[in-house]
C-alpha cells in the first residue's frame, strides 16, 4: 500500500510515517503543496493522509489536484482546527474519505489507512 502523508509538522508527520512503515505500508512525508504535487507526478498513492491547514500552500488544492491526476486515491483530512467540523469538507472534496483531529492516535489513523485502502 503506497501513502502519501502531507505534514507540515515533520514531527507529527514522521510518527505517522514510521507507525504506518510498521503496518507495512510504503510511506512518502512531504511538507506541503508543491512536494505533494511532484509527489503525485510520480507515484499512484492509493491514499493520501493530508494536514487541512498546510504552512506552505493549500490542502484543497493538494486534494483537488489527486482528483485529476490520481482519481483513484483517497484522502483522509487532519487537523487540529475546528475548519470544517461540520463535515462539508465532503462537499469540497469529492475523494475525502474521512477528517480526524491531528491528535488521533497514530495506531487509529493507521487503521484507518488500512481500511481505505483495502477498498481500492
Amino acid at each position: 500500500m503506497k501513502v502519501l502523508i502531507v505534514e507540515s509538522n515533520p514531527d507529527l508527520g514522521q510518527v505517522w510515517k514510521r507507525h504506518l512503515e510498521r503496518q507495512g505500508a510504503d510511506v512518502e512525508l512531504v511538507p506541503g503543496q508543491e512536494a505533494a504535487i511532484l509527489a503525485l507526478y510520480g507515484t499512484a498513492f492509493e491514499i493520501i493522509v493530508l494536514d487541512l491547514v498546510l504552512e506552505t500552500g493549500s490542502a484543497l488544492a493538494v486534494a483537488d489536484f489527486a482528483s485529476y491526476r490520481r482519481p483513484d486515491a483517497r484522502v483522509i483530512f487532519v487537523t487540529n482546527t475546528t475548519f470544517f467540523s461540520d463535515g462539508s469538507i465532503f462537499a469540497h472534496s469529492p475523494n475525502a474519505c474521512a477528517y480526524v483531529q491531528s491528535g488521533t492516535p497514530p495506531e487509529d489513523l493507521a487503521a484507518l489507512v488500512e481500511h481505505y485502502a483495502a477498498g481500492r
